[in-house]
Order: C-alpha cells, then sequence, then structure tokens
C-alpha cells in the first residue's frame, strides 16, 4: 500500500532560497513513499529533488538526470554525499540506458523547458533580454548551436521550425529576413538575431516581445524537446511500478498537448468506430490524477513563471507492491 508524506516532513513549503515551480502540487502528485526509488528528469537546481528527497527514508532513492552540465555540478556538490541519490548527466529520453532505472521506479517527475538559472545566464544564449553567443543548447557539449543552424539552414526549414515550434504568423517573414542577413554579415549573438526580428514584424496589440516565439521554436528544434519528450514518455512508462506516479510540468500548449494525449492514451478508451471492425476490448494502463493543475494566487505573486506552468500526474495501474 502506497503512503503519503513522511512525519515531521510537510510538502506545502518550498526550499528557502528557490522557488521549483509548483513544488507543493509536484509532492502531492508524486505521494512519495518512505522507501520508495524516485527520478527527477529535469534536475534543474534541485527544488523538486530536495523536496523528494526528504519525504524518504533511508532505504529509499533518488535519481536525478540533467543534460545541463552546470545542473550535474549542482547535484554533484549537493547531492552527491547522500549515499540514496545517484546522479546521470543526460537527456531523460535515454532514461532506459541508465542501468539505475531498471529496478523500476515508485515516481518519475520532468519539469519542461528551460530553467530559470539558463534564462538568468546571457552566455547560454537562450534569453533576447540579454545580449550573448546565440547557442540556446541545454547540453552545450553535443549538436548545433543556434548559430550554427541559423547560418546553414535553408529558409524553408527555418520557416517551418518557427510556425511549428512557436506559432509564428510571421514566420515566413522572419526566415526571409534571417536569410538575407546572414548573406551580409553572421548572427552569432542573441541582441542580432532579436533586434532583426523585431525590425520585420509588424507594430501590433501584442504586448510580448516581438522574437518571444521565434526564440521559443528555435530552442525546441536545436535541443529536439518534443521529440525527447515522446521518447522520455515511453521510457518512464517502461519504468513505472505499478501503483508509480507520473508528474510532468509544461510550459507551453504543444508540451502540453503530448503529455495530456499520452496520459490519455493509456487511461482512457479510443471512440468507436462503427465503420472498421470491432477491435480488441481496450485495457487502461494509467488512472489520471485529476485535472490540469496549475499555480494558484500565492504562488502566482511570488513566481511569475508559475503562470504558464501546467502540471499533469497519471498513476500506473496494477497491484502496488
Amino acid at each position: 500500500m502506497r503512503g503519503g508524506a513522511q512525519a515531521g516532513h510537510p510538502v506545502s513549503q518550498s526550499p528557502a532560497g528557490h522557488l521549483p515551480v509548483l513544488y507543493t502540487q509536484v509532492l502531492d502528485g508524486l505521494r512519495v513513499i518512505e522507501n520508495g526509488r524516485y527520478l527527477d528528469g529535469t534536475f534543474g537546481r534541485g527544488g523538486h529533488a530536495r523536496g523528494v528527497l526528504e519525504q524518504l527514508g533511508p532505504g529509499g532513492a533518488l535519481l536525478v538526470m540533467d543534460k545541463d552540465p552546470e545542473a550535474i555540478a549542482v547535484a554533484e556538490r549537493d547531492f552527491a554525499p547522500d549515499p540514496r541519490v545517484s546522479i546521470f548527466r543526460g537527456s531523460f529520453a535515454d532514461l532506459l540506458h541508465w542501468p539505475a532505472t531498471a529496478e523500476g521506479l515508485d515516481g518519475v517527475l520532468f519539469d519542461l523547458g528551460v530553467s530559470s538559472p539558463q534564462l538568468d545566464v546571457a552566455e547560454r544564449g537562450f534569453s533576447f533580454g540579454k545580449d550573448g553567443p546565440l547557442d540556446m543548447r541545454m547540453d552545450p557539449d553535443s549538436g548545433q548551436s543556434a548559430a550554427e543552424w541559423l547560418g546553414s539552414a535553408e529558409e524553408r526549414e527555418i520557416a517551418d521550425v518557427l510556425w511549428t515550434y512557436g506559432e509564428e504568423r510571421q514566420s515566413r517573414r522572419i526566415a526571409r529576413a534571417i536569410v538575407a542577413k546572414r548573406a551580409s554579415q553572421p548572427l552569432t549573438r542573441t541582441a542580432q538575431l532579436a533586434e532583426l526580428i523585431a525590425s520585420v514584424m509588424p507594430r501590433g496589440k501584442d504586448k510580448i516581445h516581438p522574437a518571444t516565439r521565434s526564440f521559443q521554436a528555435i530552442r525546441i528544434h536545436i535541443n529536439r524537446e518534443l521529440a525527447d519528450l515522446e521518447a522520455g514518455l515511453d521510457a518512464a512508462m517502461a519504468r513505472l511500478k505499478p501503483g508509480g506516479r507520473l508528474a510532468v510540468i509544461s510550459f507551453h500548449s504543444l508540451e502540453d498537448r503530448i503529455v495530456k494525449q499520452f496520459m490519455n492514451r493509456h487511461a482512457k478508451a479510443p471512440p468507436a468506430n462503427r465503420r472498421l471492425p470491432e477491435q480488441q476490448t481496450f485495457v487502461p494502463t494509467l488512472d489520471l490524477i485529476g485535472g490540469a493543475i496549475k499555480a494558484e494566487d500565492d504562488e502566482l505573486a511570488v513566481n511569475p513563471r508559475s503562470r504558464s506552468a501546467v502540471l499533469r500526474v497519471a498513476e500506473k495501474r496494477g497491484e502496488a507492491a
């Protein structure tokens, strides 16, 4: 039988000095058991991981992953001395390749998107609000940087990325401007790209910066975020024990749609189609725990980033150990 939080370890307050999004809701959703085995696939700066660790007893285990070497450095510094913690640098899409997950998991957390520390450091190239190298890689040791991709991609490919991942209506105009600009001067800085996008965007009533959707789209493409999410959800499902819980925080509709469809696909029978032959009886493998969970007013007041956050939780069916 699965239990709640250990006595003496409340889950209603976040750790001092850090504001992980939807902290209380995540820990309530995971419903940590004392001797359970949990994976935080997006360690970041460890806010949620600390909360899970506080709930675990001596027989519990916390596995933490992140693609970002700076996040892993924080994990090594703050968590490695605890014998209950194992640390792995890599994408949660590859969690099946980490032998530590083979024993099965009582809970998995994915906190998607870019972290506040990544946005705050200009040298990482995620933010148009801070001038820095046009990089955007969560793992700076692999793949193309945003500058390299924008310097070589065809105009049509750039436009498709901006439209598909940023829902940018001016995608073709922006792509055309990028290709024209790079012919005379390479795009290597975030401010340079942001100014170029702003220069070709029509003035509108939208309060967000003209480059917001394009930067989001390029970042998602560079880091293969949606493909990794789909692979990570399948991997988490494979590793979850019966009764184990999957909690995913999304920050935009493309991510949330993938998460919602994945959970519904495993929890709800598909609509019947009378034109097709009768199919095998649907057997659900997940139970949905509530619906879309969002930040409450008190969190919104102190953590604006939580405004766009959506948490979904599901529990794997089967006899819990």
